[in-house]
């Protein structure tokens, strides 16, 4: 009985290369790093990030996510039918088209699939071809998808507290009062695979109290099923982290609601649809209210009149290894007080061998960053700052 239940979760494994989302997935973050790359040339005639960026953090950040999520769904035994993987590639693909990354949150990918299938389950008969394909979507209770739903908000929001404020692309935009300021731009892509029992296979239940969600069908296989979790924000009033940051925490706060939600549509399975339709409506408040939010603060990235805001820094340059930070201040350079890039590029001139900036972190307070200067190197700092009107797509300086 061990070796079969061996062999069927290796051939569970082994689905995920048959699995067409996964193989969208990778097209998706490289188009998703392509027109980030694209945006960063317009504003800078230079990209910041290379063209695969997206693709690295879609690979390596949800493979102990979705190993953590696996342990919980096989234990607790979440079977779902086969029918909900198809669903699920094509509400993932259908939301995707519409080039808002964030939809691709399970709030919108799950949550829609339990409200699609719910359609299915109740006019899906009036259409041949539909009832075809979902025909075994009565054999989970809706409790499963619910609690699927809430597992994978909470992977989201500890992706997004993770890695979301990592590498975030620099912008040009204009204020409502048509003056230029900085914005920064994530857009993200999560790759988290998570075994998950399907129902109709040839294991059986090895334990009395196993599955903890039974369904019509009695028999089980596996599949190691890849959930694309998005997530895409814009930043003007706030310095990214702190936005990100506060976005992931509002997540995990939503995923422990679904988590009531839950267990309430374990005991009234009528609940489900209604959790899931709520779930949906919650997660674009958040994403509106934190606009909002952002939008009625001052531009962080904007022309000061104490110094120079630092928009971005391109990785490995010489801004980068000497300590700056995006959103600090620069003050004086070489004991040059500077307000503009043309000043502070003629401070650099002043000592070709070395220079020395007064900055402003965060917290406003003054710290001091030094460092050498190689030949024709004060061309190559690396620093991208709120251009002028007329200088909208200048280049790092």
């Amino acid at each position: 009985m061990l070796g079969m239940w061996g062999m069927e979760l290796l051939k569970g494994v082994g689905r995920l290369l048959t699995e067409p989302l996964l193989y969208y997935g990778v097209l998706l973050a490289a188009f998703v790093g392509w027109r980030r790359m694209n945006k960063e040339r317009k504003h800078f005639h230079i990209r910041v990030y290379g063209w695969f960026q997206e693709s690295v953090f879609f690979w390596r950040s949800g493979w102990a996510v979705g190993l953590f999520l696996s342990i919980v769904t096989v234990v607790s035994g979440m079977a779902v039918p086969h029918d909900v993987l198809l669903l699920l590639f094509y509400v993932t693909v259908l939301l995707s088209l519409t080039g808002q990354m964030r939809l691709l949150s399970p709030a919108y990918t799950v949550g829609g699939l339990v409200l699609l299938a719910a359609g299915f389950m109740k006019y899906g008969g009036a259409w041949p071809l539909v009832s075809k394909y979902v025909e075994s979507l009565h054999e989970a209770p809706i409790s499963v998808f619910i609690w699927l739903l809430a597992l994978l908000l909470f992977a989201e929001g500890f992706l997004i507290l993770r890695n979301g404020a990592v590498a975030t692309s620099p912008q040009l935009a204009k204020s409502k009062r048509g003056l230029m300021i900085g914005e920064h731009w994530v857009d993200r892509i999560w790759f988290v695979p998570v075994l998950l029992p399907i129902s109709n296979g040839p294991l059986s239940s090895p334990f009395s109290w196993w599955p903890l969600f039974s369904g019509v069908d009695h028999s089980y296989s596996f599949a190691l099923v890849p959930f694309l979790l998005g997530f895409s924000q814009h930043m003007q009033g706030m310095h990214p982290r702190a936005s990100i940051q506060m976005a992931g925490r509002r997540v995990l706060w939503l995923a422990a609601a679904v988590c009531a939600g839950a267990l309430a549509s374990s005991w009234f399975p009528s609940l489900g649809i209604a959790v899931a339709a709520a779930v949906l409506i919650a997660r674009e408040c958040l994403a509106f209210w934190q606009h909002r939010q952002d939008r009625s603060r001052p531009p962080y990235f904007s022309q000061q009149e104490q110094g120079l805001v630092i928009l971005g820094i391109l990785p490995e340059s010489k801004a980068e290894k000497i300590g700056l930070k995006i959103g600090e201040v620069i003050v004086k350079v070489n004991g040059i007080p500077v307000k503009t890039e043309k000043e502070f590029y003629e401070a650099l001139q002043h000592n070709r061998a070395f220079c020395k900036l007064e900055v402003l972190d965060q917290n406003e307070e003054v710290r001091f960053v030094q460092g050498a200067l190689y030949e024709n190197e004060h061309h190559e700092l690396g620093l991208l700052f709120v251009q002028t009107r007329e200088k909208w797509t200048s280049e790092a300086v």
